[in-house]
């Protein structure tokens, strides 16, 4: 059975640019990085840079960082002044800023849980929401 997240991938192509990104701006530790990959963690998550073309995906699948909502603003307004371009605009619980990674990789950076996400269904449900 699966238990949980081992790792996400990224496949990045240019792997200087990219650990900027992640450890710089995003604030992700590095622990190591060789020619042609990093492995960097953001709190118990851990993230592999692989060089390579990447082939992001246009719809919208991405992968959502959790952040404090203390946190957030102050990182929102570092990433708008380096020209990180956002992808989407917030219209769920929780504050969130929809952002591009240096390869067109869609992330998420999330203030909430599932748990808020669920108490906000009880009082808003979603169109043919079921609860199982």
């Amino acid at each position: 059975m699966i238990t949980g997240t081992n790792h996400i991938t990224f496949s990045v192509r240019n792997l200087n640019d990219s650990i900027k990104f992640y450890r710089d701006l995003l604030g992700m530790e590095l622990h190591v990085f060789w020619d042609t990959g990093a492995y960097l963690t953001a709190g118990d998550t851990w993230l592999c840079l692989s060089l390579g073309e990447p082939v992001p995906a246009n719809d919208y699948t991405h992968v959502a960082f959790s952040i404090a909502e203390n946190e957030l603003s102050e990182l929102r307004t570092r990433l708008q002044s380096a020209g990180v371009e956002e992808w989407k605009k917030n219209t769920s619980e929780g504050d969130s800023m929809y952002i591009f990674d240096p390869n067109g990789h869609r992330l998420e950076l999330h203030c909430g849980s599932l748990s808020s996400r669920l108490a906000e269904l009880e009082s808003s449900p979603y169109q043919g929401l079921v609860w199982c």
